[in-house]
C-alpha cells in the first residue's frame, strides 16, 4: 500500500502558520504518510463547507489535528473529529503553537492520544493508527 493519506484538522483562525510548517516537514522526515492539501479554500455556507469536508476526511486514512493555544474556541476542529469518528477514521492530537498538557482540547480528542510535535512520535502514533480505523 503507498504511503497512508493524513487529513490535517487545525484551526484556521490562529493556527494556519504551524499547519504550513508541519506540512512542509513531512518531506525531512520519516512520517510513513502524505498530506493532501483539502483546506477549504473559499468561505462557504456551514452546509456546504461541513459537506465537502466530510467527504474529504472520508477519502483519508487518518487525521492529524494540530492542537494549538486556542483550540478550546476552534468549532470547526471539533465538526471534523466528529466526521472522523463518524466514518472510523483514526486521528491523534499534535501540541502547536505553545500549546501543552495543560491545554484546552477540542471536543472528542483525548489527552492520551495527543503528542508533542516530534516526528518520531508522530511516525509511531500514524502506525498505531493504521492499525486502529477502518484501513486495518
Amino acid at each position: 500500500m503507498a504511503d497512508p493519506r493524513a487529513f490535517i484538522s487545525f484551526d484556521f483562525d490562529k493556527n494556519s502558520t504551524e499547519r504550513i510548517l508541519f506540512v512542509g516537514q513531512i518531506k525531512n522526515s520519516r512520517t510513513p504518510f502524505s498530506v493532501e492539501d483539502w483546506s477549504s479554500k473559499e468561505d462557504l455556507p456551514q452546509a456546504e463547507w461541513e459537506e465537502l469536508l466530510n467527504a474529504k476526511i472520508g477519502k483519508c486514512h487518518l487525521m492529524i489535528v494540530l492542537v494549538g493555544r486556542s483550540m478550546g474556541s476552534a468549532t470547526g476542529v471539533a465538526k471534523e473529529i466528529r466526521f472522523a469518528n463518524s466514518q472510523n477514521v483514526p486521528f491523534f492530537g499534535v501540541y502547536v503553537d505553545g500549546a501543552g498538557t495543560s491545554s484546552t482540547l477540542p471536543s472528542g480528542l483525548a489527552r492520551s492520544r495527543t503528542i508533542a510535535w516530534d516526528w518520531d512520535k508522530i511516525a509511531d502514533s500514524v502506525d498505531q493508527m493504521m492499525g486502529e480505523g477502518k484501513n486495518k
